[in-house]
């Protein structure tokens, strides 16, 4: 009992951390996690979770701001700018400035973005479409990665089992023919 309690202790103070009081809730962006900045379906639910807030009513720096919290690195970089600069009340033309990456889904979020706020036309709509698109694109992508994963293991597969083929199936049965022809004497 005693023992447990002094592990208990030792963990709360070697590894509790707390927050003070004031300390900011916003996540910075370089706390973003690396390893999901390929993966197109933290794309998409970062990009519905953004559409899910504009629907609710926010304005577009709050839900820019809220979506970059857990968005993907390339996305919540962009979000957080675009937050930023629209919270200071920037130019939404300046605010949704050309992304440096050459990710698809966050190219067609900054123009669609940049459009919304051109023309006057609701944001939340086409970040859903976006979503839905980033969705079908990913579900694209992991059908030709398994097709050609099909056909990459055919070849290994093939090499492995025609020569066991050959012994175990076809060999035997040769020379059980050949035993009997050579010995009955047909030839």
């Amino acid at each position: 009992m005693t023992w447990a309690a002094l592990l208990l202790a030792a963990a709360v103070l070697l590894g509790g951390t707390s927050r003070r009081a004031g300390t900011s809730r916003r996540r910075p962006v370089s706390g973003a996690r690396a390893d999901d900045s390929d993966d197109p379906l933290a794309m998409a639910s970062s990009l519905d979770i953004l559409a899910a807030c504009l629907s609710s009513g926010m304005t577009v720096a709050g839900a820019a701001s809220a979506a970059a919290w857990s968005a993907p690195r390339p996305l919540a970089e962009v979000l957080s700018r675009a937050a930023d600069l629209l919270a200071m009340g920037a130019d939404p033309a300046r605010a949704w400035a050309d992304p440096t990456t050459g990710h698809v889904a966050i190219t067609a979020l900054v123009r669609l973005a940049r459009r919304s706020a051109a023309s006057g036309t609701a944001l939340a709509q086409g970040v859903t479409e976006l979503a839905e698109q980033a969705r079908h694109d990913a579900a694209d992508a992991a059908t030709g990665a398994s097709e050609r994963a099909s056909v990459l293991i055919a070849g290994p597969l093939g090499l492995c089992y025609l020569p066991a083929f050959l012994c175990l199936g076809i060999v035997p049965v040769v020379v059980g023919l050949a035993g009997d022809v050579l010995t009955t004497g047909v030839l």
